[in-house]
């Protein structure tokens, strides 16, 4: 009995729409305009909207943000 409902579970998960997804991507360079210009290209490129989460500022920028459709 075990198994069958291993496998309905299963089944119910399959199922479900994976449409939606977030994606997290990073970029470096010199100024925060350069980095954020790096991650709006990895957004366009995946046809994606982004939201920066993180940015270091520390003799160059590394920024960190996460796409979702």
């Amino acid at each position: 009995m075990n198994i069958i409902k291993k496998i309905a579970v299963s089944a119910l998960f399959s199922g479900v729409s994976f449409a939606g997804f977030a994606q997290t991507v990073t970029a470096s360079a010199d100024t925060l305009d350069g980095a954020e210009a790096k991650i709006a290209a990895q957004a366009e490129k995946a046809g994606a909207s982004y939201q920066i989460t993180e940015a270091f500022f520390n003799n160059h920028v590394h920024m960190t943000a996460e796409l979702t459709k």
